[in-house]
């Protein structure tokens, strides 16, 4: 005769069903959350890194167009007979700046008056498009290849094979055409950019950067892609509906996380309409939301079985607290309770009631640490300082809070001088530890409730809440103080040190609207750099020297 399964028996089987079925409910529920905000927070990285790479190319190309202006109008342009001037300003400007392959001169006719290296001087470029399109106006030329210019460029001795033209017409007081002054920008200074930004990041990752024409022509990218067309359902929908990010299945076959930025121009700059997109392999993409969710689960099932085998060995003693306790467990699945209470009575109950509240606990515990993962995606991950995510969310915040007490927000715009060379150098390995260096000191110099945010590379953005009557002298101590801090040697394989050139503005009373002083602090920074290096310059303001 068969005898149907002890009581302890069955309630050990119910136990197990139970806190499996919990592990298993609050694993799937926790992981698929969790899941879902890693791969925003991927995708949403991926565009964010896609518009870092489109902003400082844009930033770039103004900044070239700026600096051609600023040679446009100097007089010596102007006057007939000083070519050798000229041509020693050319000179200059080609050996200072490397991603100008060729600049020049022409007259009204197209021929060459005086030119970096000397070269194509005396010979007429009016055929060319770079004289022809500029002969009304300012003109920036897409992306192209040019053989019989590269070759020239290569025999002397600045190789370059796709460019960027720039030209501009040199004209008299009346108007009248004088000229033309032209640049060929080498392409390859992109891609300078494109190394920078993936230098930081782990290479496992797989990150690829493709830079499109507004007619989606490959520009950059692999060499088997360039100059071809790119088509990808991301980019076929209107641009209000497109999306930052989106998974998309490539030529090759393959699915791809893909963030998508565009090119918006940068200050009187419109951009020439430029796509970047910015991929990674879905299963490296997705990693870690798999591994995590995988980790749950399994702690899940092991603390299962744990607590199986101790009700087994409780279940002949015990049968009605634990029909409690089983019940208290079904009303937390059904989410009609928030805890397993604590049953009194002997000792072996209590540990029982504990050891379940524990397993709770633990679930709960895994949902934080994936709160932390999340904190993750807001902070730069070489310095540990938050990144234009949580800039963008702090500005939110500081910005109201001064509007109820009437104080201001001091924007400092920070960039590191000299660390180019030192990265050089040294490699960058040393470079990023001199970062994170210079990061702890430019977080012991903020305050309490102030920020300190790494915008990539060497740049850096302070926020400082002050009072209105005495904001831009309290701004000033501090931006002091970060020039001194900064100023301190740092010890890598022999001492080295790094100066900074700090800009700043003051919300709201240089602009009511908080994007423009963010502008005005950028382009103080700017000016703080031009007029000599480690000093200060507050928009409005005369500059302050970093003694």
């Amino acid at each position: 005769m068969q005898h149907p399964p002890s009581l302890r028996s069955r309630f050990a089987l119910v136990i197990a069903l139970l806190i499996i079925c919990l592990s298993w409910l609050f694993g799937s529920l926790i992981g698929h959350d969790a899941s879902q905000r890693i791969h925003a927070a991927v995708g949403r990285d991926l565009a964010e890194t896609g518009h870092n790479l489109s902003d400082r190319l844009d930033r770039g190309l103004q900044n070239r167009i700026a600096m051609l202006e600023i040679i446009a109008s100097l007089e010596v342009l102007h006057q007939p007979g000083q070519t050798q001037q000229v041509r020693q300003i050319l000179e200059e400007i080609n050996q200072e700046f490397s991603s100008v392959a060729w600049v020049g001169l022409t007259d009204a006719q197209g021929q060459v008056l005086a030119s970096s290296n000397g070269l194509f001087e005396g010979r007429s470029i009016a055929a060319r498009e770079v004289f022809q399109q500029a002969l009304r106006q300012q003109v920036i030329g897409d992306v192209y290849c040019d053989p019989e210019l590269a070759k020239a460029l290569t025999a002397a001795g600045s190789p370059a094979d796709q460019f960027i033209d720039i030209s501009l017409p040199i004209n008299n007081a009346h108007g009248q055409l004088l000229g033309v002054l032209a640049a060929h920008i080498s392409w390859s200074w992109a891609d300078e950019i494109r190394r920078s930004i993936l230098r930081p990041l782990d290479p496992q990752r797989k990150l690829e950067f493709f830079i499109l024409s507004h007619d989606h022509r490959v520009l950059m990218g692999p060499a088997d892609s360039l100059g071809k067309p790119l088509e990808l359902p991301i980019l076929s929908l209107p641009k209000e509906r497109q999306e930052t990010w989106m998974v998309q299945t490539w030529p090759d076959q393959q699915d791809y996380l893909t963030g998508l930025a565009f090119s918006e121009g940068y200050k009187d700059y419109p951009g020439l309409g430029w796509h970047i997109l910015a991929r990674q392999p879905v299963h490296e993409a997705y990693a870690p939301a798999r591994v995590m969710s995988r980790n749950i689960l399994l702690l899940g099932s092991l603390l299962a079985l744990l607590f199986a085998f101790l009700g087994w060995l409780l279940a002949g003693y015990y049968t009605r607290p634990l029909r409690q306790i089983v019940r208290a467990a079904n009303r937390l699945s059904a989410g009609k309770v928030s805890v397993i209470p604590e049953f009194k009575g002997t000792r072996e109950i209590q540990s029982l009631s504990q050891s379940i509240r524990r397993l709770v606990e633990s679930l709960r515990n895994q949902k934080t640490a994936l709160g932390a993962m999340q904190d993750l995606a807001h902070h730069d991950a070489l310095t540990g300082l938050p990144n234009r995510i949580a800039l963008d969310n702090y500005l939110i915040h500081a910005r109201q809070n001064s509007r109820n007490k009437n104080d201001c927000l001091a924007l400092l715009y920070m960039d590191l001088d000299g660390f180019k060379p030192i990265n050089d150098q040294h490699g960058h390995a040393a470079g990023d530890k001199l970062l994170q260096e210079l990061a702890l000191r430019l977080r012991a110099s903020t305050r309490d409730g102030d920020l300190v945010a790494r915008l990539g590379g060497d740049e850096f953005l302070m926020v400082l809440q002050v009072p209105a009557n005495t904001a831009q002298e309290q701004a000033l101590q501090v931006a002091k103080r970060v020039l001194a801090a900064l100023r301190q040697p740092v010890q890598l394989e022999q001492d080295v040190q790094v100066g900074c050139s700090i800009g700043g503005a003051i919300w709201p009373q240089d602009s009511a609207q908080l994007d423009v002083a963010l502008e005005l602090a950028d382009r103080a920074l700017y000016q703080a750099k031009a007029a000599g290096r480690n000093s200060i310059k507050f928009h409005g303001q005369s500059q302050h020297s970093g003694t």
